[in-house]
């Protein structure tokens, strides 16, 4: 089935977006795969129930340094070949590069995931325009590696709003259709723990760009609130935030834990239907 349709057809709770990263410096040291790894860990997400499955090959924590185009193309560009005709959920680029994101959708990825919201790369629209569906996600400093430089808003809400929105504009204005955007207001990503939280709590103000997509999994914030040992310890957190991404009317959940963000939304969904 495709996205749209997926989409469409999803009732109270998000649709669950696996991730999967082809990457050995990821923050969360049990996301970290081989290509060929990746392959496997994508099909056990199938069967975990994950509605669709996003694959990077280059690591976007606070700090890191952008991989070599070769070198994410090398990551990537295998794991899509070997699940072409073995899984039948759309299959997502996590990448802020056009070649990259160009090649993943010539083997067989539907959505692109872009961290920068199509600004990386000069050539990013075009080659968006090609996808099925489109990230874009707010993204605070100039990369990565400097966006936890002490980030500074003056509401935080109205501010990563009023920037998916420009990048919607610049979507349209690219030749893209604006219906094929989903919105990721970037928890994590050049915000302290006071904007993520903010973020958080005012999820549905977000909702009015049209679809959210929220990837709470397992990040730092959460240590801050929990005082946790590290992202191994985050499960509870991260189940916690999307129970309440859920109710805020989310609709794609970026998780690490399909099978436990299944359960947690499918308890969720039980009470929002009883009488």
């Amino acid at each position: 089935m495709g996205f749209w349709a997926l989409l469409k057809q999803r009732r109270s709770t998000p649709l669950v977006m696996g991730i999967v990263n082809v990457t050995p410096d990821s923050f969360y040291p049990g996301s970290r795969f081989s290509p060929r790894e990746a392959v496997d860990e994508a099909l056990r997400q199938v069967e975990a129930g994950a509605d669709l499955v996003d694959i990077g090959g280059q690591s976007t924590r606070p700090g890191s340094a952008p991989a070599p185009l070769e070198e994410e193309l090398a990551r990537v560009v295998p794991v899509f070949e070997a699940l072409a005709g073995r899984i039948q959920i759309p299959l997502s680029v996590d990448t802020d590069k056009a070649r990259v994101a160009r090649e993943c959708l010539a083997a067989g990825a539907a959505v692109l995931n872009d961290v920068s919201a199509l600004r990386q790369d000069p050539l990013m629209a075009e080659v968006a325009c090609r996808a099925t569906a489109v990230i874009l996600m707010h993204r605070g400093g100039d990369s990565p590696k400097t966006m936890q430089d002490a980030p500074r808003y003056g509401d935080v809400v109205a501010e990563v709003g009023a920037f998916l929105a420009g990048r919607r504009e610049a979507f349209r204005r690219a030749g893209g259709d604006g219906d094929r955007l989903l919105f990721d207001p970037g928890i994590g990503f050049g915000k302290s723990l006071d904007h993520n939280l903010s973020l958080l709590r005012h999820l549905g103000d977000l909702a009015a760009l049209g679809p959210v997509v929220l990837g709470v999994s397992r990040k730092s914030f959460l240590g801050l609130v929990t005082a946790d040992g590290g992202p191994q310890d985050r499960l509870e957190g991260s189940l916690a935030a999307a129970c309440w991404a859920a109710l805020q009317g989310v609709s794609v959940l970026r998780v690490h834990d399909v099978r436990a963000t299944r359960r947690a939304l499918a308890a969720l969904d039980a009470v929002l239907g009883a009488r």
